[in-house]
């Protein structure tokens, strides 16, 4: 679906930092696998292969259902009500985490088995 005027959907919003705002706050476990951005919002979370997803918690409780992806190179938005992919808008930028950030990250917090603890 392509549309410019999402409701839900708010173009002019920058994102909340450069990593998921609960895990860098010291939430538990404090890493991420990729990065999720609230498009309403601007909230940065983790995804749902992260052991936290706080994007889709964040999603669930703000009543936000649009998220776009965080990670560089990549463009779409998920409807988390409807589990749909849409096409939007531009976001303010930046539209990524900086590429000097690791995936997993964030730096020297991420644990070695961490593949084994992917949901």
């Amino acid at each position: 679906m392509a549309d410019e005027r999402i409701p839900g959907i708010d173009p002019g919003v920058p994102p909340s930092g450069d990593g998921c705002d609960e895990c860098l706050a010291g939430a538990d476990p404090g890493w991420w696998f990729h990065l999720r951005r609230c498009a309403a919002c601007g909230h940065i979370g983790c995804c749902d292969s992260s052991p936290a997803q706080h994007a889709t918690r964040h999603a669930r409780e703000s009543g936000h259902a649009f998220l776009t992806s965080f990670e560089p190179g990549e463009d779409w938005f998920w409807n988390t009500g409807t589990q749909e992919y849409y096409d939007g808008p531009g976001l303010a930028p930046p539209s990524s985490h900086p590429a000097s950030q690791p995936t997993p990250g964030p730096a020297g917090r991420v644990p070695k088995n961490w593949e084994q603890l992917l949901h």
